[in-house]
C-alpha cells in the first residue's frame, strides 16, 4: 500500500507540475490530521515518510510538563484574546502548540513509535481530502506566480459566460479572468464562446485563487496590438510614446523611429493600411490617428489636431499653452464632434490648447493692438487677409524690413493698406506668445508624459 501512495504521488506531482516535496509534505499532514482522528491517539504527535520506501512512520512527542507549560504561556502569548466583535476579553481556545516550536526544542522531547496498524476509512478519507487541498493550494499559488509579473501583457481569451456586472473569459485551462463594465468598451457585445484580446490590468490573491483582471478600454491595449501587427516595434525601431483614447470613438498615437530611413508613421499603416486595419478591426472600427512625434511644440501641436489643417500654432512654454490658428472652415473639424478631436491632441501633447479661427484671431489681434515698448519676436503688421504678418520683426523696431511695414510707424494702426507679401514661407513661422485675450478653452489635458504629433489616421 506504501509503494502505491509512492508512486501515486510522484505521477500526480508530474501530472499538476508541483513539486513532489510538496506533495510528501502535505500527505505528512494528512496522516496526521487522520491520525488524531482515531481512538486514543497522542497529543503531539508528528508523521515521517520515508521518501524512497513510502513506508510512514508516527512518532508521539513526550514533551516535559514544564517545557510544555512553557510553550503553551507563549502560545496563548500570541492569540488574540479580545473579541473583535464586542471587544470584551475573552478566554483562550484549548492552545494548539506550533509545531516549528517543536523543533527547537527537539533535544529535550523524547519520542515513541505510536504507528497504528489501520486507520480505517474516516482516516483515509480525511486524508484523501488534505491532499486534494493542498494540490489546489499548490495550483493557486503556481497560476498567481505565474500571472502577477505579467500586468500590461496582452492576452487572448475565449468568453465563457457575462452578466450585468462582468464577463468572464478563460484564458487557458483552469484559467479564468474577469472584465468588469468598468473596463469594457461601450457599444461592444461579447458572445460566448467568442474570442477576444485584452490586455492584464491587476493580479491579486484571493481564497479562491488569483483574481485576474483584464481590461479593453487600457490604452496600453492599442500598444500591444500594433506591436502585435508592425515588426518594426516589436524589434525596437519604432517606438509608440504616447496614447491617447476615447474607447470605441477615436485614439491618436504618437511614433518615433529610431533608426534612420525607417518612417514610423508608414510602419504602423503598413502597405495599404493592411496593419493599422487589424488593429481598427480588432478594436471594433474604432479610428486611430498616427502622429510622428516631434520635439518642437508647435509642429507637435499642429499635427496633433490632424484631420484639420493648421495656419500657425503660438505657444507659451511658462504655461504649456498653445493657441491654434485655423482656417474658419477648419474650425469645426479642429475641435471635432463635442471636442472630442481637441481633447485628445491635449491629452496627447501634454499641452493645454486654445483653438481659433483666423477671422476670430485677426479681430483680436486688431482690437488689443501691442504696446509700444514690445519690440523684437513676430511683426506687428496686420496683412489685407487680416492675418498677422508671420516674420520676424527687426531688432528695436516692431515690424519686420518691408518698407510698407515699416512706413507703418509712422502712421496710426498697424493694418498695411496695400497688399504685402510677407518674405517668409508660412512654415517658417516663428512661435511667439500668446495674445493677452481670454478665449474659451478646452479642459487641461490629463497628465501624460510629453509626446509627439503628425497625424495619418487609417482604418
Amino acid at each position: 500500500m506504501s509503494k502505491e501512495i509512492l508512486e501515486a504521488t510522484r505521477a500526480l506531482a508530474r501530472e499538476k507540475g508541483i513539486a513532489s516535496e510538496k506533495l510528501f509534505a502535505a500527505l505528512e499532514d494528512a496522516l496526521l490530521s487522520a491520525y488524531r482522528k482515531t481512538p486514543g491517539s497522542a497529543r503531539y504527535a508528528r508523521v515521517e515518510m520515508d521518501r524512497e520506501t513510502g513506508d510512514f512512520t508516527v512518532w508521539e512527542l513526550l514533551i516535559p510538563p514544564e517545557l510544555e507549560a512553557q510553550l503553551i504561556v507563549e502560545t496563548i502569548d500570541d492569540e488574540m484574546t479580545v473579541d473583535p466583535e464586542t471587544g470584551e476579553p475573552r478566554e483562550p481556545e484549548e492552545p494548539e502548540i506550533d509545531p516549528v516550536k517543536f523543533a527547537e526544542y527537539q533535544d529535550q522531547i523524547e519520542t515513541r513509535d505510536v504507528t497504528p496498524h489501520d486507520f480505517g476509512r474516516i482516516a483515509a478519507q480525511t486524508a484523501k481530502q488534505v491532499i486534494l487541498q493542498r494540490i489546489r493550494e499548490a495550483e493557486r499559488d503556481m497560476m498567481f506566480e505565474e500571472y502577477r509579473d505579467r500586468v500590461g501583457e496582452l492576452v487572448t481569451g475565449i468568453v465563457q459566460q457575462k452578466d450585468a456586472r462582468y464577463t468572464l473569459i478563460q484564458l487557458r485551462e483552469r484559467v479564468e479572468a474577469l472584465l468588469p463594465k468598468s473596463e469594457q468598451v461601450e457599444g461592444e457585445r461579447y458572445e460566448h464562446s467568442q474570442r477576444v484580446k485584452a490586455v492584464i490590468k491587476e493580479v491579486s490573491a484571493s481564497t479562491k485563487g488569483p483574481s485576474i483582471i483584464v481590461s479593453r478600454r487600457d490604452p496600453e491595449l492599442i500598444k500591444k496590438l500594433f506591436e502585435l501587427e508592425v515588426p518594426e516595434i516589436a524589434d525596437g525601431l519604432v517606438e509608440i510614446t504616447n496614447v491617447a483614447r476615447e474607447p470605441g470613438y477615436r485614439s491618436k498615437i504618437a511614433v518615433i523611429s529610431h533608426a534612420d530611413g525607417v518612417d514610423p508613421v508608414g510602419a504602423c499603416v503598413g502597405p495599404r493600411g493592411s496593419r493599422v486595419r487589424m488593429v481598427v478591426s480588432e478594436l471594433r472600427g474604432e479610428k486611430i490617428d498616427i502622429i510622428p512625434y516631434n520635439d518642437e511644440p508647435a509642429r507637435f501641436v499642429a499635427k496633433a489636431l490632424s484631420p484639420a489643417r493648421v495656419r500657425e500654432v503660438l505657444v507659451d512654454d511658462d504655461g504649456r499653452q498653445a493657441t491654434v490658428v485655423v482656417p474658419d472652415d477648419q474650425l469645426s473639424l479642429a475641435i471635432g464632434r463635442e471636442g472630442q478631436n481637441a481633447r485628445l491632441a491635449a491629452r496627447l501633447t501634454g499641452w493645454r490648447v486654445d483653438i481659433r479661427s483666423e477671422t476670430e484671431f485677426a479681430a483680436e489681434e486688431a482690437e488689443h493692438g501691442y504696446e509700444e515698448e514690445e519690440v523684437g519676436g513676430r511683426c506687428a503688421a496686420i496683412l489685407s487677409s487680416g492675418r498677422r504678418c508671420p516674420n520676424a520683426s527687426l531688432s528695436g523696431s516692431r515690424y519686420c524690413g518691408l518698407p510698407a511695414h515699416q512706413a507703418l510707424a509712422e502712421q496710426e494702426g498697424d493694418r498695411v493698406d496695400g497688399p504685402s507679401e510677407p518674405a517668409a514661407p508660412a512654415a517658417n513661422r516663428p512661435a511667439a506668445e500668446p495674445h493677452p485675450g481670454t478665449p474659451a478653452s478646452l479642459p487641461d489635458p490629463a497628465p501624460t508624459s510629453p509626446a509627439a504629433s503628425a497625424s495619418a489616421e487609417g482604418g
